[in-house]
């Protein structure tokens, strides 16, 4: 029983696993507090530039019987942008982009 115990505990150190489930918990965290920054934040000041106050998400064009849900997807942009500028920034500042590259021999 000791050694698949000791396998899968160096298995997980040589893998990085936790370090993997640090970053998914992290993210799931980071991804809260970016959607609250855009909705509370940046969403209605994109909504007073273009008269449209209020909740952006429940801006839409009517076509006949459907709805195109413009806001909506100008919230989920917003959200998708300031995520990406955080994790592209990040990894600049701690200098993460460094650890995967192969030395070269």
């Amino acid at each position: 029983m000791r050694k698949p115990l000791k396998d899968f505990v160096e298995f997980v150190r040589s893998q990085g696993i936790v370090g993997l489930a640090v970053g998914f918990i992290m993210g799931g965290s980071i991804k809260e507090m970016v959607s609250s920054f855009a909705d509370d934040i940046v969403n209605p000041l994109v909504g007073i530039l273009i008269n449209r106050a209020g909740d952006l998400s429940a801006n839409y064009i009517s076509i006949g019987n459907a709805q195109i849900m413009w806001g909506n997807f100008v919230v989920s942009f917003i959200d998708f942008i300031i995520i990406a500028l955080i994790i592209y920034f990040g990894v600049k500042i701690l200098g993460v982009d460094k650890l995967d590259k192969k030395e070269n021999k």
